[in-house]
């Protein structure tokens, strides 16, 4: 394995350092890293084959090709360990601080893997320090050396120095990422700011020496102008498209879920104006404001997104309209993504990649109120498919050598993993559980002819926005209906119309065939965009989605808030589960389930059910237990509407057996679920459903897994029903008691929460009669309305938490991937014949 050396040198639940894994996808990153170790060196990688291969470079690089550097061969590291800066803890393998020096493309100018093994590499560097030829020479090796040496040598070109020449390492010793030195980074401080002296003597900013002085001096960049900065810009806009561009030509960027703003900066004072040119600089508190007015320069134009981040670190636009709200500020963030002008300079006519690498050089940050917004050079379609598995809104490709273009074009466009847009708001209807609240939105878009009617939206309320909006809307009632053409009379049934005025932002699953939303919810008011441009985006899909499934049964107070939080509704779930339906029924039709009813929402009375009650709807069907003396109808369905009746009856998770009604004695899975305990990471987590995986394995049985939507993992295994209960629950306490054996410090078996600090539960508990576990796709009773979500092992990462997956993103998700994470499920389900082994 090419990690392995890697891995083990390292204990993840100490070290900041990722993890990692071999990528599939060919690339050519370069990274020199500066270690301060026991000794100062400098860590030069090269990708290669989805690793970094890695040299330890004693005195660091030099441009002076007579100067022969030593460069220690050393184990592969994983491409994420290529955007690692921080502090090694000491006692850990490597402990020190890291910086990330210099970064960019290599490209080979041979076979790899021929210069390799003959050891001599001859290869160019695209760096931001390093350019031009270099070779990489492996030395012959002396008697008992165990090192690998090589020698670092400069090319003879154009980038290359003589010794009388500065230093490269003296000359720009900080790093890339972030503009700090080593200290800062150990003092975990933010880069010392470089300011000159005005002739009254105060303190100016200026830029950085580098922009100044160096490649990305202003009066270098090419169609940069000398003209005095202006009041306003009107934002470049991005056009839509089905999927990301490919080539290089393009970059990537995470599209961002919140306000597009224009920071404008003159002489320290922040005015951010919104794409029509409003001022809504005291909206958002000091914070963002703070960080522009001290970045180092005299004036500026910053275009950007302001969004809020949620616990999973993805912008948020329904946060930024509660804090917003609630006049909360602590928690805006302001993402730089392109540069108009600079001191004196209007840069809209450089190539975009000029414009960012100067912006990246003032706004280094990485976190805080103010950060760059970085990009990537990978395929638009990885980009876009990895966007949309973790659930983000989407990607915004632009081209790297444009100039900077007001309105909508081609240069930026942009391709979503849903289908979001505004729609304006042209009535409402009341909502049936509270008189001064709205429950729906009657939208439309304007085209040719006026207003066209284009359906209602439901959920994405919280209750204070319900409330909100009606007083907004009741004001602005109007007697005739704003919309052209006559609306039906299931359209118009309780529709009390307004004033055609207030723009909401709207996410659904299609348009149907009579051009209306299908499965809408709610995401907040656009009060940045003006009515009257409100028109239908239009795309061509490259597939058509699945028709949804059809919904029968009848649902009472559809508006009834389940998460009050989130604004889901009762109508909102009943759509979950009509997207997902194909995915969930295999794990909970025809088997018995046990129910967590809430009928007043999470934050209500709550409690689980396991028999069946008077007054079912039709679809729960009553399952005999053989077992039970006294004839115990438990709770089951057969089809759809079966789970339709379970959301009408307020059920927000499911819990199923691991048996079919068809075979109650011989299980048909196994669910071993991974709970923490106190102060353990995420990444202990991960490695605790990879040792269940093997250990699985190792027996001939298959392994999934998936989060529970709660704070742990759930490691699922088919089976053959061929062994009984008591058989699968000794298996499964075999294997927890081992692990807990094997790693005291890590995993407990048994359920003692005095026990359990620090370490992980492996409850085994699941797998005995009548024990249940949440199935996959479930919702949970928890704020955020989270999803118990089936992943992938290659998914299972730092980056997805126990709670990453919600109502809201994961139909998103799933119709972003290739296959089901589950695929073959079934297919793999073997008899339970061994033993669980004793090691891993």
């Amino acid at each position: 394995m090419a990690l392995q050396t890697y891995r083990k040198k390292r204990d993840f639940r100490v070290t900041a350092e990722p993890r990692g894994g071999v990528a599939a996808a060919e690339g050519h990153l370069f990274v020199v890293q500066k270690h301060a170790a026991r000794r100062l060196h400098y860590d030069f990688r090269l990708e290669v084959d989805g690793v970094l291969k890695s040299w330890a470079v004693t005195k660091g690089p030099s441009l002076v090709p007579a100067e022969k550097r030593l460069a220690v061969h050393v184990e592969d590291h994983p491409l994420e360990y290529g955007d690692f800066e921080g502090t090694i803890p000491q006692g850990q393998y490597g402990g020190g601080t890291v910086e990330l020096w210099d970064r960019g493309t290599w490209t080979p100018l041979h076979d790899v893997a021929e210069g390799l093994a003959k050891g001599h590499l001859d290869f160019d560097l695209q760096g931001e320090k390093l350019h031009g030829r270099w070779h990489l020479v492996r030395m012959a090796a002396r008697p008992r050396e165990k090192r690998d040496n090589w020698l670092l040598i400069k090319g003879d070109d154009e980038a290359a120095r003589t010794e009388a020449d500065p230093d490269i390492l003296e000359e720009r010793p900080d790093s890339v990422k972030t503009g700090r030195s080593l200290d800062d980074i150990t003092a975990d401080r933010p880069p010392a700011r470089r300011r000159t002296r005005t002739a009254a003597g105060t303190a100016s900013p200026r830029p950085d020496p580098a922009l100044a002085e160096g490649p990305g001096s202003l009066t270098r960049v090419k169609g940069a102008a000398a003209v005095p900065m202006p009041p306003f810009v009107a934002p470049a806009l991005a056009t839509l498209v089905p999927r990301a561009p490919g080539g290089r030509r393009w970059i990537h960027e995470i599209k961002l879920d919140g306000y597009r703003l224009l920071a404008r900066i003159a002489e320290r004072h922040v005015q951010l104006l919104t794409r029509s040119g409003l001022d809504w600089t005291t909206r958002f508190g000091p914070g963002v404001i703070d960080m522009l007015s001290a970045l180092p320069l005299d004036d500026a134009l910053i275009d950007g997104e302001l969004v809020v981040e949620n616990a999973n670190g993805v912008s948020d636009f329904s946060a930024l309209q509660e804090d917003l709200a609630s006049d909360r500020t602590d928690r805006f963030v302001f993402y730089a993504f392109d540069l108009l002008h600079l001191d004196g300079y209007d840069l809209r006519g450089a190539p975009l990649m000029a414009r960012k690498e100067i912006l990246r050089r003032l706004v280094p940050a990485e976190d805080g109120p103010l950060r760059f917004s970085s990009h990537y050079d990978q395929a638009g379609d990885l980009v876009f498919h990895h966007a949309c598995r973790l659930s983000l809104e989407g990607v915004v490709s632009k081209l790297r050598d444009a100039p900077y273009r007001s309105g909508r074009g081609r240069d930026w466009v942009k391709s979503k993993c849903s289908a979001r847009q505004e729609f304006v708001i042209g009535g409402y209807v009341p909502s049936t559980v509270s008189k001064t609240a709205i429950g729906s939105l009657v939208l439309g878009v304007y085209d040719g002819g006026g207003l066209r009617h284009v359906g209602r939206v439901g959920t994405g309320f919280t209750a204070a926005l319900a409330r909100d909006l009606f007083r907004r809307l009741d004001p602005a009632a109007v007697a005739k209906s704003p919309f052209v053409g006559k609306l039906t009379a299931d359209e118009a049934r309780g529709v009390r119309y307004v004033r055609p005025e207030l723009v909401a932002e709207i996410e659904f699953r299609a348009w149907t065939a009579d051009g209306h939303l299908r499965h809408a919810s709610f995401r907040g008011i656009r009060e940045d965009k003006p009515a009257t441009e409100i028109v239908r985006e239009v795309e061509t899909p490259d597939v058509e989605p699945p028709p949804p499934q059809r919904r029968i049964v009848n649902l009472t107070h559809p508006d009834r808030l389940y998460w009050p939080d989130s604004g889901v509704t009762k109508e909102g779930l009943a759509d979950y589960y009509a997207d997902v339906w194909r995915y969930i029924a295999p794990f909970i039709v025809d088997r018995p389930l046990a129910l967590l009813r809430c009928p007043d929402g999470i934050s209500g009375q709550t409690f689980f059910q396991k028999n069946l009650w008077k007054g079912a709807s039709p679809g729960i069907v009553a399952l005999d237990d053989p077992a039970a003396g006294d004839g115990g109808k438990l709770i089951g369905i057969h089809d759809f509407d079966g789970l339709m009746g379970l959301v009408q009856a307020a059920t927000l998770e499911i819990h199923p057996w691991g048996a079919s009604c068809r075979d109650w004695e011989r299980p048909d899975m196994i669910v071993m679920d991974l709970d923490p305990g106190e102060d353990v990471p995420w990444t202990a987590l991960i490695d605790a459903a990879q040792e269940v995986r093997r250990r699985l394995e190792a027996t001939g049985l298959a392994a999934f897994v998936k989060t529970s939507g709660g704070k742990g993992l759930h490691v699922v295994t088919p089976l053959v029903p061929r062994a009984d209960w008591a058989t699968v629950k000794g298996f499964t306490r075999g294997l927890a008691q081992a692990m807990a054996s094997d790693s005291p410090d890590r995993y407990v078996a048994t359920i003692t929460k005095a026990r359990r600090r620090g370490r992980i539960l492996v409850d085994y508990l699941r797998n005995q009669r009548g024990a249940t576990a949440v199935a996959p796709y479930s919702t949970r009773a928890r704020p955020g309305a989270p999803v118990s979500m089936p992943l992938a092992w290659d998914e299972l990462g730092p980056g997805i938490g126990p709670a990453h997956f919600t109502l809201a993103t994961a139909p998103a998700r799933l119709a972003a991937l290739d296959a089901d994470p589950w695929e073959g499920f079934r297919q793999d389900a073997r008899p339970l014949e061994a033993a669980p082994p004793d090691t891993d």
